[in-house]
């Protein structure tokens, strides 16, 4: 997912932080990836670009076989409700099965490797939707609020908030979420 808007942003991070890195983009370039985007640093030798789809487990497993890669950041999804909630199957598809193709890619490669998880990662990119929405215990707004217009709820997310997805969408990147827990507590998996 490093075509999209927040994945290529990372790589312009990570290229700029650390020059000494090689960085590889996997995307699908989907309606969320533009190619274009990486043009800064398509030229680049430690840059590399392959179009792939992650939910393809079998040219995911040859990418980990010839790139070898230490860490993995997982922006790749399908996202916007609208559009989950027109086809499901697709989100489905990308968000669980895609992520599960790279933590089995992951964890198949890692653990062929001598020193098995050291030094490696798989961070996780989720999204808020995951939490659905707060109560909105002041429907009519708050008589100490500053505009009449302000509506409110009492209560605030915080670290122990629920899962409470509403939509394909989420509930998609909600799986994905537990799939990626579920890998760190069976496997060991160092994630993020």
């Amino acid at each position: 997912g490093g075509a999209g808007f927040i994945g290529s942003n990372f790589i312009f991070y990570m290229q700029k932080k650390h020059p000494d890195y090689n960085l590889l983009c996997v995307d699908k370039l989907t309606y969320a990836g533009n190619l274009a985007t990486l043009a800064p640093v398509m030229e680049d030798p430690k840059f590399k670009f392959i179009r792939a789809d992650i939910a393809g487990r079998e040219a995911i497993y040859g990418i980990f076989e010839a790139e070898r890669p230490d860490i993995v950041v997982n922006f790749a999804a399908e996202s916007h409700v609208d559009r989950s909630i027109k086809d499901p199957f697709t989100f489905a598809k990308t968000n669980v099965l895609g992520t599960l193709s790279l933590l089995e890619a992951a964890r198949a490669y890692w653990e062929s490797r001598e020193e098995r998880y050291d030094g490696k990662l798989f961070y996780h990119i989720s999204t808020d939707e995951v939490y659905g929405a707060l109560s909105l215990t002041c429907p009519e707004g708050r008589r100490d609020a500053v505009s009449a217009h302000e509506v409110y709820g009492d209560e605030f997310f915080t670290e122990d908030t629920k899962y409470d997805p509403h939509s394909p969408y989420s509930a998609s990147k909600a799986s994905s979420d537990h799939f990626v827990r579920a890998y760190h507590d069976t496997y060991g998996m160092p994630t993020l």
